[in-house]
């Protein structure tokens, strides 16, 4: 992969990253509100999210290694 490819992959993945963020924080803050709380985090929901991350990144690395 050329450096322009490499450089325009980041860039996409930098965006969808931020988008899915974001994502992520308007639904907890709306949860939030309709439960009439503050938007918060357990530590067992953190690790939870975390787990689910690490495997959807794994999941991502290996796109590629089915062909």
């Amino acid at each position: 992969m050329d450096n322009n490819g490499k450089t325009q992959t980041l860039i996409v993945s930098a965006v969808l990253g931020a988008l899915a963020g974001i994502g992520v924080g308007y639904m907890l803050t709306k949860r939030a509100e309709e439960q009439g709380r503050p938007a918060t985090i357990t530590a067992g929901e953190g690790v939870s999210l975390g787990l689910m991350v690490l495997g959807l990144l794994r999941q991502v690395a290996s796109l590629g290694d089915g062909e």
